[in-house]
């Protein structure tokens, strides 16, 4: 089976028709399935931490991956009209193992997969990502892989409306009218962010390169315009792409030494930590 072949199946069966009838992002599911594939072999294992409805675990369950989707579901929208048991519905009628969490420990044997992905998350967190990493590259088999796709703090669109006076964060509307705690956007990322995140967590990279993952946010007339801005200047793009390696012999690294912490606050503070 082609990528594409995947990606038109998959919107076929894909429980939220409302979504798929509208301008559904081949661009993205392509661009991760070829980025899976230039690395791993079909029949690999794959985790997809905070994979949603599933849906771009599906593309490569339907590629000949062995998939396992894991998620909390407790976005707003999960739990309306029956969303929840539809996507868990999508997903056994897939071929994915979907784990729904149930506290903050990852219940899964360590060296597990070949891969773990997490597309769109990490921009959610409240917390440094170290811990919640640590713990997932634990999952991965040595010299397997950690796929990340983040949202580009400085795209086209926010550097525009910076230059305007607006704001670069989240809607204020979304914000305010947020039922419950708050689960949109905290912090997005640069370039230099993903190659510092690599770094701390002592992998090889891959690939760190910007993507188009949005496009279907782009007014149509824009489009044209966007595409030919964003091939010149690649930072301009939607968001970042990193797939590392994890290496023989790897070891977390979950905190620095006093020395260490004291030049890291030197840079922001007057006095560190005696």
């Amino acid at each position: 089976m082609t990528i594409d072949q995947a990606i038109q199946l998959v919107r076929e069966r894909f429980p939220f028709q409302e979504q798929a009838a509208a301008r559904w992002p081949v661009h993205t599911y392509r661009n991760l399935a070829e980025t899976v594939m230039r690395h791993l072999p079909p029949g690999s294992r794959v985790l997809d931490f905070g994979a949603g409805p599933a849906d771009k675990t599906a593309v490569l369950q339907e590629l000949g991956y062995q998939c396992t989707a894991y998620d909390e579901l407790k976005d707003t929208w999960h739990n309306l009209r029956g969303n929840r048991e539809r996507i868990l519905q999508f997903a056994a009628d897939t071929g994915i193992e979907y784990v729904v969490a149930t506290d903050h420990k990852l219940p899964f044997d360590h060296e597990t997969f070949d891969m773990v992905m997490s597309n769109d998350v990490y921009e959610h967190l409240h917390n440094s990502p170290r811990e919640l990493t640590n713990a997932l590259l634990e999952r991965v088999k040595p010299r397997g892989y950690l796929l990340i796709t983040v949202p580009n703090a400085v795209n086209i669109r926010k550097r525009i409306d910076v230059l305007r006076g607006r704001t670069n964060l989240p809607a204020f509307k979304q914000y305010y009218w947020n039922p419950g705690p708050w689960r949109g956007h905290v912090r997005e990322y640069v370039r230099s962010d993903m190659a510092l995140l690599a770094e701390y967590l002592g992998l090889e990279v891959l690939e760190l390169r910007s993507c188009h993952h949005m496009l279907e946010k782009v007014p149509l007339r824009a489009l044209p315009l966007y595409l030919a801005l964003t091939s010149v200047f690649t930072g301009w793009r939607d968001s970042w792409l990193l797939c590392a390696r994890k290496p023989q012999g790897w070891k977390p690294k979950t905190e620095l030494s006093p020395g260490e912490l004291n030049r890291m606050l030197g840079e922001y503070c007057r006095f560190g930590y005696e």
